[in-house]
């Protein structure tokens, strides 16, 4: 007991800094605070972010916004029909002087990686991420080159206008550690979006994050205790996902494919960023209650069935958050 009270004084003190980059973002960002919570979550636990919104809410803002909120290394790509994968990751430039391959490094080598619109290039260049994204690194001919650490790719696409887009593949859909869908403003924010516009410029945050401290951070996501039962829930939830009837679920029909074991370490560390940022040591069936649906989301495929009836893979999710026991 004295151990996790020690644990809990060491993780109010670095929550407070978590606390000035939300601050920071909020100075540029209106609302939107369960988007940026998602985003901060993702840095912590080192998943990538895939964010689905109508045009208009502030997705692109608030990953620049938050990105000028670390002294780190930012680029962004406008992800376009004609895109190529060298456009992201590099290629080899010839040098006829003495006849050797000179590697020339994309815009992938970055700390922080904005791909927006990733969904209107093709599945070529969407691809072209999967090895970024999951193994840090990326092969240029025969060599290999580590990307940059800390490495986040935050993603933007628009779910309303399918023309001239390319559905993102299952194998890169779970590979973002959380799928966030943005929603719009309140009536009060709204308002205070269209004095911010009446200024004509936005201010601009001020970095309160390093590299240093942002891996310092991580490691005392680590830390953060999780008891036996909530890493039992953790599990129950993603097997429930393809196992349903065994927990007494009649969602068998619904569900094509459910979550990989990927989804179960995403939830357990995406859980431990949530306590975190709460400035508790321990995490709490609740802290996996509250980011699960992002967790599961985009990770349970519905069958045909279930599309006849509007079922939708995150009420899915949702159903099985609301009905599998909590320890």
């Amino acid at each position: 007991m004295q151990e996790i009270a020690e644990l809990n004084a060491r993780v109010r003190e670095d929550a407070q800094a978590l606390s000035r980059v939300s601050s920071e973002v909020g100075r540029v960002l209106v609302g939107q605070k369960r988007m940026v919570d998602r985003l901060l979550i993702a840095l912590l636990a080192d998943g990538h972010v895939l964010l689905e919104g109508v045009p208009g809410l502030a997705k692109t803002l608030a990953i620049k916004t938050l990105a000028g909120t670390l002294r780190m290394n930012f680029s962004r790509i406008q992800f376009t029909p004609d895109l190529l994968p060298a456009d992201l990751t590099g290629t080899l430039i010839y040098n006829p002087r003495d006849g050797a391959f000179t590697p020339r490094k994309g815009p992938v080598f970055t700390n922080i990686l904005l791909a927006d619109e990733v969904n209107r290039a093709p599945a070529k260049v969407q691809s072209a991420l999967l090895e970024a994204m999951q193994e840090r690194q990326v092969t240029l001919g025969d060599a290999t080159h580590r990307l940059p650490e800390p490495f986040l790719v935050l993603a933007t696409q628009n779910p309303i206008e399918q023309e001239g887009t390319y559905p993102l593949p299952e194998a890169q859909v779970d590979r973002f550690m959380l799928k966030v869908v943005v929603e719009y403003p309140t009536k009060e924010d709204e308002l205070h979006i269209l004095e911010l516009a009446g200024l004509g410029v936005l201010p601009s945050p001020t970095p309160v994050l390093d590299q240093s401290e942002l891996m310092r951070l991580r490691q005392v996501l680590r830390s953060i205790y999780v008891d036996e039962k909530v890493k039992r829930y953790v599990v129950d939830l993603v097997v429930a996902s393809r196992t349903p009837d065994k927990y007494g679920l009649d969602l068998g029909p619904l569900i094509a494919y459910g979550a990989s074991p990927r989804a179960t370490i995403y939830l357990a560390q995406a859980a431990q960023a949530h306590a975190l940022l709460r400035g508790r040591g321990y995490v709490t069936p609740d802290d996996v209650k509250a980011i699960g649906l992002d967790v599961l989301r985009h990770r349970i495929i519905p069958t045909f069935e279930a599309e006849a009836e509007n079922v939708t893979a995150a009420s899915i999710a949702q159903k099985l958050l609301d009905s599998v026991e909590v320890p």
